[in-house]
């Protein structure tokens, strides 16, 4: 029996070529470290669900860049401190994402940014009883 597809929309002929450039796989070696991370597609792109839930898309279109949930706080922050490592188009000015160039930051930087990322996903546990 084959594998069922994640996702129903046609792929994005220059997908492919994108998820197997050297730094979407390096930032796929973080994100599928997390729990219940797996390689998905979303708008006919690679992207990285947990639980079903985006956590990140890859962007083929013009600008390219990797679209990472980022709080709005954030956000702000980066853009200011690395212009050249982090945008916003229009499109994602409302939602809690953040492009990344992934050929222009660090290791250490994308660890850091794929653990809040996660952390802002995971639901809020409920304060124990008494």
């Amino acid at each position: 029996m084959p594998a069922k597809r994640k996702s129903t929309q046609q792929a994005d002929p220059g997908a492919k070529l994108a998820a197997s450039a050297p730094a979407y796989r390096r930032y796929l070696e973080l994100a599928l470290k997390l729990p219940g991370a797996e390689e998905s597609t979303s708008y006919g792109t690679p992207s990285v669900k947990v639980k079903g839930r985006i956590l990140s898309r890859l962007r083929t279109e013009a600008e390219g860049a990797l679209a990472l949930r980022c709080d709005f706080i954030d956000r702000e922050m980066l853009l200011q401190a690395a212009p050249d490592v982090f945008f916003v188009t229009d499109h994602y000015l409302n939602y809690p994402m953040i492009l990344v160039r992934l050929d222009r930051i660090s290791g250490d930087a994308l660890g850091d940014l794929v653990e809040r990322a996660f952390i802002m996903m995971a639901p809020k546990q409920k304060p124990a009883r008494l």
